[in-house]
C-alpha cells in the first residue's frame, strides 16, 4: 500500500523524461487493473502543509477522463486543469506557469481524448451561448483538420473528428509556448517538457503523440 507522497527532495531529483514514463507506467497499471492501493488519509496528512506535485496535466471536462485514475496518481501528485476541448487561456496559462516556475513541476501534458464533445461541436460549427466563443479556440485544428481527410466536414467522419483531437493538442502546445515566455524558457533550459496525448475511450489507454 502506497503512504508516501512526493517531497520536495523527490521533485528535485526526478526528470521531465522519467515523469512521462511513471505516468505512461500509471496508465498501464490502470488499463490492466493493476493499480496501485492507496492510503488516501495518510496522504492527506502529510500534504497539509504543502505539495510538490511533478507534472499539470491540461485535460478535458469530460467525465470519462479522470485524469488521476487513468494514470494511476494519488493526492499531491500532479496538478490538473481541465476544459471543454483542454484547449489553453490566459488562466490556464497563469496556472501552468505557477506548477512549473513557483511549484516546481517538471512536464506540461496536454491531453485530448477519443470522440471529444467539443470537438465534435466544433466540426459541427454549433453556435450556443458563450459555447460559441469556446470552440472558436479548436476551430484551427478543425480546419487544418479538414484538409489533411478525406470525407464530409463534420462529426459525422469519425477520421476528422480523430485528426482534429490530434490537431488540436499539438497547436494548443503550439500556442502555450507562444503566449508563455515563462514556460518556453523552462523549455529550452530542459527544466521542463511539454508534451501531448491522446486518451482512447475504448482501452483506457493514453498514447503520446
Amino acid at each position: 500500500m502506497r503512504t508516501t507522497v512526493i517531497t520536495k527532495e523527490i521533485q528535485n531529483s526526478i526528470t521531465p523524461t522519467s515523469i512521462i514514463t511513471d505516468l505512461l507506467e500509471g496508465n498501464k497499471r490502470f488499463t490492466e487493473a493493476k493499480k496501485e492501493t492507496v492510503d488516501y488519509l495518510a496522504q492527506v496528512a502529510q500534504t497539509v502543509e504543502g505539495q510538490f506535485p511533478k507534472a499539470v496535466i491540461l485535460s478535458c471536462i469530460d467525465s470519462r477522463v479522470p485524469v488521476e485514475i487513468i494514470f494511476d496518481q494519488s493526492i499531491g501528485d500532479i496538478f490538473v486543469a481541465r476544459v471543454a476541448g483542454n484547449f489553453e487561456n490566459i488562466d490556464i496559462l497563469g496556472s501552468m506557469e505557477y506548477s512549473c516556475k513557483v511549484a516546481g513541476s517538471k512536464l506540461i501534458l496536454v491531453l485530448g481524448h477519443e470522440s471529444c464533445g467539443a470537438v465534435k461541436a466544433a466540426c459541427d460549427g454549433v453556435e450556443l451561448g458563450n459555447i460559441t466563443e469556446m470552440l472558436s479556440k479548436i476551430m484551427p485544428a478543425v480546419k487544418l483538420s479538414a484538409g489533411q481527410v478525406n470525407g464530409e466536414t463534420n462529426s459525422s467522419n469519425k477520421d476528422l473528428v480523430a485528426k482534429t483531437v490530434a490537431n488540436n493538442v499539438l497547436l494548443t502546445i503550439d500556442r502555450i509556448r507562444e503566449k508563455s515566455p515563462v514556460l518556453k524558457e523552462m523549455e529550452n533550459n530542459g527544466e521542463i517538457k511539454i508534451v501531448g496525448g491522446v486518451y482512447h475511450l475504448s482501452t483506457g489507454k493514453v498514447e503520446l503523440i
